[in-house]
């Protein structure tokens, strides 16, 4: 692949991922010639997602349609996505930072030091999942609101590729979480969190390291938060582009 290709395989793999988890939710999705989005199936702003746009036409259209739901929501603008910040923010969007979209071919990471006593497991069943959404409420963005509503969309979408998830243990208690997903061509990483008495030990790096070597592809993406890019650029991880945020909060 080259750069232009990882560059568009980035912002695939999320769109994917989005437009999956909000239908599943029960949003209202949009894929045509101008937009592609999903609104209305999550309480989270993250997850009402427009990852597609080719006219300032439809930015009035997606507030609308917000309102409409009564949801807070993103525009997740991308290298690909001709539409400027202004347009959106003199709509009432309101900038909210921006995230590195990174990639490493996995054949290249770099092998984090091992963590005592930590072990992997992938999530297959209901009863794992709840160990799982349990984990993740403990540290991962909205807490338990938005490890609730995760949940509850992946007990729909499935256990099998292109969804995987798991779970680190350390001791044989469950400390950390990841999700890969299969889109694009690439496996994308999201949802990577260790739970805060057990951070800094390096479990996120070892987590992610074995997660993105069992994927099966020949890349693995993501969209890294600040605290996050150091530990995947000691992986290997490079930034190839920058996703910019723009969220309605209603």
């Amino acid at each position: 692949m080259d750069d232009a290709d990882v560059v568009r395989a980035i912002e695939e793999n999320a769109a994917e991922l989005l437009m999956a988890m909000g239908a599943a939710g029960g949003g209202s999705q949009r894929v045509d010639d101008l937009a592609e989005w999903t609104i209305g199936g999550s309480p989270i702003d993250y997850h009402n997602a427009v990852v597609r746009a080719s006219s300032v036409d439809v930015v009035a259209e997606s507030l609308a349609e917000l309102k409409k739901h009564g949801v807070p929501g993103n525009w997740h603008v991308g290298p690909s996505m001709p539409i400027g910040g202004a347009s959106l923010t003199a709509a009432g969007f309101v900038a909210a930072g921006s995230e590195p979209g990174m990639a490493v071919r996995i054949s290249e990471l770099i092998a984090p030091r091992a963590v005592p006593g930590l072990s992997l497991t992938r999530v297959q069943d209901d009863e794992s999942l709840a160990v799982w959404e349990a984990t993740l409420g403990q540290g991962f963005g909205e807490g338990e609101r938005e490890a609730r509503w995760v949940a509850s969309v992946y007990r729909k979408l499935g256990y099998d590729d292109p969804w995987q998830h798991y779970l680190g243990w350390l001791d044989g208690t469950p400390v950390a979480t990841a999700t890969v997903y299969l889109g694009a061509g690439v496996a994308g990483l999201y949802f990577v969190m260790t739970v805060p008495e057990a951070r800094r030990r390096g479990i996120g790096a070892a987590i992610t390291y074995d997660v993105l070597r069992a994927a099966g592809t020949e890349y693995a993406v993501l969209e890294s938060s600040p605290a996050g890019r150091p530990v995947y650029e000691a992986l290997g991880f490079r930034e190839y582009c920058t996703i910019d945020l723009y969220e309605w909060t209603g």
